[in-house]
């Protein structure tokens, strides 16, 4: 079902770049690669901080509330203007938001490297996760508009992940061996890949034509942002000082400018995000499953590394090597999804995934505080499962959040997906940092909540999936 019609110039768009089904020629393959390259880049640059957080603790001397900070000013960049940057692919022009935005992306992760105060270091981080906040939403629509619906663009999102597999695979052992140098290089490295990826999007992505009329809702994307940060904010602080004025102050904004998005949203003409997509529900769900499973996943990452090299004193490199089978799972069952969505369909994946994670952690809780743990019995089962759960769930979750979308809001449905991811990440982290706080020396019972949390995220977004599953059927066994 599409839920709104398409202009002949954009009928016309989509004729002229959609490739016939089952044959790519160079061309598209070219596209899809740099397209993917983005994606390589943001896993990259997610899982090589999240190797080297205890070592940047230690120089600039940041405690546990302080390093989540590191991470979630780059989400909170990030998920705060996706909606925005995936409007300006949409208006702008998906190629220039997408070169501009590299740029930008480059400039900041050089400067992270060369700062020496927290804050400031934060502030990069913030800066960052804004450009990537316009480059992923653009390289997703470069895709969905390119490959039409059903198994191309399936086969397309499912090469998709296989970037980011590799991307996150190859950040946490690049990141092992430069931390184990100097932590400064996590952030140099991605300047190199950056400069790769300019070069070829400016040779082989199109200059697009096809720009919609209207206008970019700033002020939406102002009091979407404030109110995030504002919740974030409180979420970190609450835990550690109480309900001091200050945090008070900080809830009442969040509510008041997030309630005033939504108010804002019915009432301009050209919303940031329109709010009657939620009546479908095939988007609510694949933003559900995207909230549960970077909002486990993340948290778990960043508990993790802080456990192994804080309280076991693991080296970086023996940590990133540990964690790195669930990169290269994804990465060798990735190209099996598409098929697997034609076959099975997008909700039945979700599933699965959602089942594999929730496996995944309950059995870390289990084995993974063994005073003498054996690697491949009490770690190494969680990190498959853990991968095989974004092998299953990642294509599956674009493709449901994606598809019946008009290519005119290709950009929105894009934005609003992985903002859902974002947010996820971002609101648990949060709080599970704040359940963590002070463990560095307490064995695994300090971080025992942290991963309670993790697990009970992903076994809520588990019980959506299943109930949304089962009403879909339930016509069919009434008829029955």
């Amino acid at each position: 079902m599409t839920l709104t019609a398409s202009t002949p110039q954009n009928l016309a768009a989509t004729t002229a770049t959609a490739p016939a089904a089952g044959r790519w020629g160079p061309k598209l393959w070219a596209i899809l690669v740099v397209a993917g390259l983005a994606m390589f880049l943001d896993a990259l640059d997610v899982s090589m901080v999240g190797v080297a957080l205890p070592s940047i603790g230690h120089d600039l001397g940041l405690d546990t509330s302080a390093l989540q900070w590191i991470v979630n000013g780059y989400i909170l960049g990030y998920g705060g203007l996706l909606l925005l940057g995936g409007r300006a692919a949409d208006l702008l022009g998906r190629r220039q938001v997408f070169l501009t935005a590299l740029v930008v992306f480059g400039i900041a992760s050089l400067v992270g490297g060369l700062v020496d105060a927290g804050w400031l270091l934060i502030a990069t981080r913030i800066v960052k996760g804004i450009a990537a906040a316009f480059t992923a939403p653009a390289a997703l629509s470069i895709i969905t508009t390119t490959f039409k619906e059903g198994p191309d663009r399936n086969r397309a999102l499912s090469i998709f992940t296989i970037f980011g597999a590799t991307g996150y695979a190859s950040g946490l052992i690049v990141s092992g061996l430069l931390t184990g140098i100097d932590w400064r290089l996590t952030f140099y490295m991605p300047v190199v890949v950056v400069a790769a990826v300019i070069v070829a999007a400016y040779i082989v992505v199109p200059r697009t034509i096809e720009k919609e009329e209207g206008r970019i809702d700033f002020t939406g994307a102002t009091l979407l942002t404030g109110g995030m940060l504002a919740a974030v904010y409180t979420i970190v602080t609450a835990p550690e000082t109480g309900f001091t004025a200050t945090v008070v102050a900080t809830t009442v904004l969040a509510v008041g400018l997030l309630g005033a998005f939504f108010v804002t949203e019915k009432r301009v003409s050209h919303p940031l995000v329109r709010l009657s997509i939620f009546r479908v529900k095939s988007i609510v769900r694949a933003n559900l499953a995207a909230l549960a499973i970077f909002g486990s996943y993340l948290s778990f990452q960043t508990i993790v590394s802080l456990y192994l090299q804080n309280t076991l004193q693991w080296e970086p490199l023996q940590m990133a090597l540990a964690m790195a089978p669930t990169g290269i799972i994804v990465a060798i069952l990735s190209p099996m999804a598409g098929n697997l969505i034609d076959r099975f369909g997008t909700g039945p994946m979700i599933l699965a995934a959602l089942t594999s994670f929730v496996g995944g952690y309950l059995w870390f809780l289990a084995r993974g505080g063994s005073p003498d743990p054996a690697y491949a019995v009490d770690y190494l089962p969680a990190f498959l499962l853990l991968g095989l759960g974004f092998a299953l769930g990642f294509s599956a979750v674009m493709s449901q959040a994606t598809e019946g979308i008009a290519d005119h809001e290709q950009g929105l449905a894009s934005g609003l997906v992985q903002t859902s991811f974002q947010i996820g990440g971002a609101v648990v982290l949060a709080v599970a940092t704040g359940l963590i706080s002070g463990a560095a020396t307490g064995g695994i019972d300090g971080y025992r909540p942290g991963l309670y949390l993790v697990t009970a995220v992903a076994m809520v977004g588990l019980l959506a999936s299943a109930t949304a599953l089962l009403a879909r059927k339930q016509p069919i066994a009434e008829l029955a």
